[in-house]
């Protein structure tokens, strides 16, 4: 890359010290005295009249060389998702051009008024609290925080039982701002009777809970201990994500790796 600076330098400006391009570069004299003996080498430049010119060579490869690395970063930017603006729910009230900080709570990108936080922006038009508000000018990284993804897992044996219900209920109660779930019609049948007025998520667990869990949003599924090893089979394969495992009514726990 210091070479093509350094033959840049030289085909855009009158260089008669080598000085002048060490300081345009950030280079000491010596990198560049030692840059030029080998450009010249190369027959790519040439020390003329008091002036360190390429030759025409140099210009030739000076062009063809700027020009592969405009292709090549085209094709780089082309596959860059760049966000210049995006839409967020305003968590307090927000004037137009006001510093806003952003942040995912409970699954969902907020703007609130502020300043110096990781992320940030200004809002382009006024809004209210509860409103979406476009935000432009953005800086910095929307921090994620993983969410655990929690197994209640239920012994088939237990599934006609009164009291499991009841356990149930109580360890529901404790899990209120989870996303809830269920696998297969029996762990759905008690987790709706379990939470009654709750939604019970049954489609696609897996994928629905991975994508609560990297949004920080926390989930719990209900699920028979017979049908835990598909389930876990059903996650990420990476392995990137967590999942624990409870036993109803023993409080016991376990983490799994999602495979």
């Amino acid at each position: 890359m210091s070479d093509l600076l350094f033959l840049y330098e030289c085909t855009t400006r009158e260089v008669a010290q080598l000085r002048d391009v060490a300081d345009a570069l950030g280079l000491s004299v010596q990198a560049a005295s030692h840059t030029f003996r080998g450009l010249a080498r190369r027959g790519l430049v040439q020390s003329k009249a008091g002036r360190y010119r390429p030759t025409v060579a140099g210009v030739d490869f000076l062009h063809g060389t700027l020009r592969g690395l405009e292709t090549d970063l085209a094709e780089r930017l082309e596959r860059l998702h760049i966000i210049a603006t995006t839409r967020a729910l305003a968590r307090s009230d927000l004037q137009a051009g006001s510093s806003v900080l952003l942040a995912v709570e409970d699954g969902l990108l907020t703007a609130r008024s502020g300043t110096g936080g990781p992320s940030r922006g200004v809002a382009r038009a006024a809004a209210r609290r509860g409103e979406l508000v476009e935000v432009e000018r953005l800086e910095g990284i929307v921090p994620l925080q993983p969410a655990r993804i929690e197994l209640l897992t239920i012994p088939e044996r237990e599934i006609g039982e009164r009291a499991t219900v009841h356990a149930l209920a109580a360890a529901l109660a404790g899990r209120k701002g989870a996303l809830l779930a269920a696998r297969g019609l029996e762990a759905f049948h008690l987790a709706t009777k379990g939470a009654p007025g709750r939604t019970v998520e049954r489609f696609g667990i897996a994928g629905v809970v991975e994508e609560a869990a990297r949004l920080g949003v926390a989930s719990t599924v209900v699920v028979l201990d017979r049908d835990v090893p598909q389930l876990l089979a059903q996650f990420d394969a990476s392995g990137s994500l967590q999942v624990e495992l409870v036993l109803l009514g023993s409080g016991r726990r376990a983490s799994a790796s999602a495979r």
